[in-house]
């Protein structure tokens, strides 16, 4: 039996009990039906500021973590806040540190919104145009808006709601079966 396909989860949130967390989190519980293996990236406060003349081999160690998690997923999903009308700066950094790699180059990529009802529009922009530079191949299916209150969240940072799940684990399978797609392409 061949290993199951990891699929690597960015948090653009550095705030403790964040609900775009709780989503992955979530994600993470849900992948296994979903037959993918969900992996959380937990780096994002190690990522020193982004400098172009530091864009060179040897990386900085976190940002070499960053691309080698990047490289070994067969698809990345995305939660984050909207801070101020477009990415929050540390996951604007991290996107930031993807740009002069190749590593999300054709990967598949998707992104949840958890945002209250008419919001995170302008984080989700910001996502898209950065995106678009790093070459990855956004699956628009795949990118849902889920809204969360944090009310909903339990103790152990987990949304315990059947239809969170369920739309969660259609997510990781879009991102699956796309991935699939570019490894059939590849071999070609």
């Amino acid at each position: 039996m061949s290993a199951l396909p990891v699929i690597l989860l960015l948090s653009g949130s550095l705030r403790a009990g964040s609900t775009n967390e709780a989503v992955l989190r979530t994600a993470q519980v849900v992948a296994p039906s979903a037959k993918v293996r969900a992996v959380m990236y937990d780096g994002l406060a190690e990522l020193p500021h982004f400098n172009p003349d530091d864009d060179t081999d040897p990386l900085p160690a976190p940002v070499a973590g960053l691309r080698a998690a990047l490289d070994r997923a067969a698809g990345i999903l995305i939660c984050t806040p909207e801070y101020a009308g477009t990415l929050p700066g540390s996951f604007k950094n991290l996107l930031d540190w993807t740009v002069g790699g190749t590593e999300i180059c054709d990967k598949p990529v998707a992104w949840v919104n958890a945002a209250a009802p008419g919001r995170g529009q302008g984080a989700e922009a910001t996502l898209r145009a950065v995106l678009g530079y790093t070459g990855a191949d956004v699956v628009e299916s795949a990118c849902v808006k889920l809204p969360v209150d944090r009310g909903t969240v339990g103790e152990g940072g987990l949304i315990d709601d059947a239809e969170v799940h369920r739309q969660l684990g259609e997510v990781l399978g879009l991102l699956v079966a796309a991935g699939e797609r570019v490894a059939v392409a590849e071999q070609a």
